[in-house]
Formats: structure tokens, sequence, C-alpha cells
């Protein structure tokens, strides 16, 4: 997938706003198709825009860094829940750090399935970028799949000292882990949308 695919390229208006914006500047999104299946959709977020921590429950995604560069951090829960009330807040739960690193385009598209890949993730723009996320089912409180958003602590800050359990395959590197909180939607996390003018999907199958 290109970012021609979807009528996008490095000269639109978006990318040439140089304007310094107070504060966090605002993510947008377009929706390009969506039914009960899945949702196709494109992020747009000015540099040090930030899209925190949230899931995908039960949900598979792919996601595709269309333009620009990124930051990307990742968890996937730790099962079975690791209970450790002595050391650390019962309201936190363990999950491990899937990826942590800046990706720029073009580069592989990655996939969050329900419990692996990185399901629990944040994006950070380093410069202006462009996201295609293509998500199956699409997010729907009455269906039980609503998005939750997470801050995160390291493991260190509440453990005990404990050394973690690890599995023969994973000896080649170290698995890295972290404490995540749920928390209230954050207030500059609201998007805007905007019509999606690039090529038309035509609907056939939904």
């Amino acid at each position: 997938m290109r970012p021609e695919d979807v009528g996008l390229s490095k000269d639109i208006q978006f990318f040439k706003d140089k304007r310094a914006a107070k504060g966090i500047p605002k993510v947008t999104y377009a929706t390009v198709y969506k039914c009960e299946e899945f949702s196709l959709c494109i992020f747009f977020l000015p540099p040090r825009a930030v899209i925190p921590l949230h899931n995908h429950p039960g949900m598979t995604v792919f996601s595709k860094l269309l333009l620009g560069s990124m930051h990307i951090k990742s968890y996937d829960w730790v099962d079975p829940v690791v209970s450790d009330s002595s050391s650390r807040p019962s309201k936190l739960r363990l999950a491990r750090l899937k990826a942590d690193s800046v990706f720029t385009a073009p580069c592989n598209t990655s996939v969050l399935y329900p419990t692996s890949g990185g399901n629990i993730h944040a994006f950070t723009a380093i410069t202006p970028c462009a996201v295609l996320d293509v998500l199956g089912p699409p997010y729907s409180k009455e269906d039980g799949r609503d998005c939750s958003y997470y801050k995160d602590f390291p493991y260190t800050a509440f453990s005990n000292g404990e050394a973690m359990t690890r599995k023969e395959e994973d000896d080649e590197e170290e698995e890295r882990y972290g404490w995540l909180e749920e928390v209230e939607m954050p207030e500059d996390s609201k998007m805007d949308g905007i019509e999606y003018l690039g090529p038309q999907i035509t609907d056939t199958i939904c």
C-alpha cells in the first residue's frame, strides 16, 4: 500500500503547514470505508501530535505508516495476570513491551492481534505523518469493543525485585515489561474528522 493509493502525497497542504501550534497538535482522521466487518481509516498527525496509549479489544489491526516518521510504543498483556499486591497498586496490570522504536515510511505493515503483536499502542509523530489503519471488527461499544486508554509505568517502579519467568526461546533477548493503569480518555486526544477525498471503495460484499 502506497500513499498514492489513497490520494496522498508529500505535496498536500497538510504537510506544508509549518505554523507552530500551541500545546499538543490535534490529530485528524478520514474514514475511507466502514462496515460491520471492518473499518478503514487514515490518521493525520502533525509533528509532536500524539495518539495516546490505547487498546483494540478483540480486534485485529493492520497499521501502515504511509508518510513520515513516528515513534511507536506498544504492549501486550501478560497472562495470567501477575498478582503482587504487596509491591504494587491493584489497579495496575503487567504488560510486555512489544515495540519502542521510531519507524519511517516506507516500512512494513504492522499487525496487531487481540492478544499479541502489540494490541495496546501509542503513536508520537516526529514529522508530519499519515497512518492507514484497518480494524476488524471495528470499535463497537454495544459489542464490548470500546476503546480504553492507559498510562504506563516502568516495571521496576512497582516490582519487589523478583525475577520474571522467561521462556527458553527468549534467552537471546531480555524481555521488557511495564505496568499499565487504565485512565480516562485524555482531553487532548480528541480528533477531528475530515472528508476522505481519495479513490473510493466499491461496496460489493459488506
